[in-house]
């Protein structure tokens, strides 16, 4: 009997959610024809150092989706489904702080972790969990409510769990349940038709548009997909071109000329969808929620502790800046302080800590007795060993509150004179039952090994540094 093998289903499952999201917003399916368009001619021009950080093949099919759920229990329901396709936890992102408007959400990204399986195919789900338990956003009364509403419905049925346990445990399904696996896990993120209570809904939306997204209804769904651009600058404009209404900026790092960092995003806006609405009598009329939209991505090099808190220092100085200086644009102010204090070439990224690196040795290092130099430094300036930068495999929480922000109704409310209620990776663990990793422990992780084998190929003995 043939199975279908884990990557095998997380591919297919990441084709046929694309196809399913482009079905249900037209705008996202434009979206990945231009980023292929981009691709394609930053291809033609750049030639192999176009993929630096990935193949063209690997980029082209590279996919990212956001969901939103209610309930720790939904939570472990989604870690279920997205184990049966090889994809974990990693990272804790707390949008609560990062947003300036009201998001009360906190979240983490289901994805491969292993080099290998992220090679064959990297869909990854950034997927929010909603905190009624927060009194800055939502009073006791309103918060049992909520609670209630969220204890009665059912987003995953049984049988789509029990084949994610058992692709978990066996790493394949047999063709025919490999199917009925991704029929079921595609109609689970599908939009329901089901009508939404108005008044609910309203009364939700009043606090945030997310929590009314999440809470407000009896499913959950595709919030937004996203391609990966090679750049995202030229797509940006080429959106525009079409007649696509674009967010203000792109998040993230700005467009320099030094090698590209972490992440930068961005995305059309919100479109306004129609929905059956409920009313008080019981009756039902046509309306619309304005939640979904379709967001491209640029992924760079990952950086260190030291490179992430350089990256935090500076935009830190760019809000301070921007602040002093309001008609001036932001991208400039950011793309100054960048090229003074950001260094601009991969190999000062390596020699200051502050981005991870595979290192390999070179096909055409000395051959004539001489003895290698013992630092990883030394190594690579005199032609012994070749470094490759380790794409951002992850997300940056400033980054995706302003996504969210720029595709909210209204800014919502949040009593900032109440504490916040405390939640953390070590909360979210438990909450799911399985351990959220460390993102830097895992770049970490894949340089010291390629350390580790460049030491054993040139003889050296010791850790490399």
């Amino acid at each position: 009997m043939s199975t279908i093998s884990q990557w095998q289903l997380r591919a297919a499952f990441a084709a046929r959610l694309s196809k399913m999201y482009g079905h249900e917003v037209p705008a996202y399916t434009t979206l990945v024809d231009v980023a292929r368009e981009v691709n394609d001619d930053v291809l033609r021009t750049r030639g192999a150092d176009a993929e630096r950080l990935g193949s063209i093949s690997r980029v082209t099919a590279e996919r990212h989706g956001a969901i939103r759920v209610g309930t720790p229990r939904e939570l472990a329901q989604v870690a279920r489904v997205f184990g049966a396709l090889g994809m974990h936890p990693v990272g804790f992102y707390d949008l609560r702080e990062a947003a300036a408007s009201a998001v009360p959400v906190v979240s983490t990204a289901f994805r491969p972790v292993d080099g290998e399986e992220l090679a064959r195919n990297p869909f990854r789900v950034f997927t929010s969990l909603l905190t009624p338990a927060d009194p800055r956003f939502f009073d006791a009364g309103l918060r049992m409510r909520l609670e209630a509403f969220l204890a009665t419905r059912e987003l995953f049925p049984p049988e789509l769990l029990a084949l994610a346990d058992r692709a978990a445990v066996e790493r394949e399904l047999p063709r025919e349940e490999a199917e009925s696996f991704l029929q079921l896990a595609v109609a689970a993120f599908e939009l329901s038709g089901e009508p939404v209570d108005r008044s609910w809904y309203e009364t939700l939306e009043r606090i945030s548009a997310v929590a009314a997204d999440i809470g407000g209804v009896r499913s959950t769904h595709v919030n937004h997909l996203t391609p990966r651009v090679l750049d995202i600058d030229e797509l940006y404009r080429r959106m525009t071109d079409r007649g696509i209404e674009m967010i203000d900026t792109i998040q993230g790092p700005p467009a320099w000329k030094g090698p590209d960092v972490l992440l930068r995003q961005t995305s059309f806006r919100a479109l306004a969808e129609p929905r059956a609405m409920r009313l008080a009598d019981g009756s039902v009329e046509s309306g619309a929620l304005r939640v979904r939209f379709g967001e491209v991505e640029a992924r760079g090099i990952a950086l260190t502790h030291e490179g992430r808190a350089l990256y935090d220092e500076l935009l830190g100085a760019v809000d301070e800046q921007a602040s002093r200086n309001p008609t001036g644009a932001r991208a400039d102010i950011a793309r100054t302080l960048w090229e003074r204090h950001m260094p601009g070439s991969e190999a000062g990224l390596a020699a200051g800590g502050l981005a991870y690196f595979t290192y390999r040795p070179a096909d055409e290092r000395p051959r004539d007795g001489t003895e290698p130099p013992t630092t990883i430094g030394a190594l690579v300036r005199q032609g012994w060993v070749r470094a490759e930068p380790i794409v951002y495999e992850d997300f940056l929480p400033r980054s995706a509150a302003g996504i969210f922000q720029s595709n909210l109704s209204g800014e919502g409310t949040r009593d900032n004179d109440k504490e916040g209620t405390a939640y953390d990776a070590a909360w979210l663990s438990g909450a799911i039952g399985r351990d959220v990793l460390d993102p830097y422990a895992l770049y970490e992780q894949q340089q010291d090994r390629s350390l580790a084998q460049v030491a054993r190929d040139l003889g050296l003995t010791g850790t490399l540094r």
